[in-house]
Formats: C-alpha cells, structure tokens, sequence
C-alpha cells in the first residue's frame, strides 16, 4: 500500500470544498490514514517549498499558504501517489480538464485547491514532516 501527503490549501476552504475534495477520494478508493488542520509556518513552508524559493513568485506562495489553516492528511491505497495527481489534474488550474479537482474547482497554478506527493520519496518526507508516527493510522 502507498501513501501520499495530501494539503488542502487555504483556497480549497475558503470556497468550502473539503467535502467535494474527500468524496472524490474516497470515490476513488483511497483511505485517509492521518489529517488534521494545521496552521503553517515560515520555517514549515520553507522546507516544504525548498525546491521554489528561488522563484519570484515565492513571498506570494508563502502569504497565501499562511492565509488561514490548511488540512494536512495521508492518503493510503494501491498506486495513490499517481491516482491522486491524476484526480488533481496539472498543477495550473486554468489548464486542468473539467471533471479534475483542479479544472472544476481550482483558480490558478498556486489557488489550485491541493499540494499531493509527486512520488514515493517525496511522500515519505513529506508526511514525516507534517504527521508524527503516532499521527498515522
């Protein structure tokens, strides 16, 4: 069984689709192992986003990420990682196909609705950064 870390940006509450957005996982077959709202943080967001801050664009991710409380969870369930991207659809929102989360509910590429694990190393990381063990379920 895979597991992916699944973010629920501040967009995706500020319009209420946490219900729309956990249907469709569980449509899809995936099991929640750990979630909780979280307020994040400059060092949080930080390493989280490592691999961004040299992009122009940073302080905004940042200041829209600290906006109001995300829900952090992991997703269990055979091929999750790649199920759960194709569910997304691309990272911007304005390109995503209707019928993905991101097409119908997503604004742009950073108010895209959710942030998921692009593989199973990143996955790992992720969720140890977010869930201590005793979180998992």
């Amino acid at each position: 069984m895979e597991r992916s870390l699944i973010l629920l940006k501040p967009d995706c509450l500020r319009v209420g689709a946490v219900g729309e957005v956990l249907s469709r996982f569980e449509g899809a077959g995936y099991s929640i192992v750990a979630c909780k709202m979280i307020q994040l943080d400059d060092i949080v967001l930080n390493e989280h986003y490592a691999h961004i801050t040299h992009l122009s664009n940073f302080p905004d991710i940042l200041e829209f990420m600290k906006s109001r409380p995300v829900i952090a969870m992991v997703l269990q369930g055979d091929n999750v990682i790649q199920g759960v991207r194709d569910l997304l659809g691309p990272t911007d929102s304005t390109k995503a196909p209707t019928g993905t989360i991101r097409g119908d509910l997503g604004t742009n590429s950073m108010q895209n609705i959710l942030h998921a694990s692009d593989g199973t190393d990143s996955a790992a990381l992720e969720i140890e950064r977010f869930f201590s063990s005793a979180e998992l379920f």
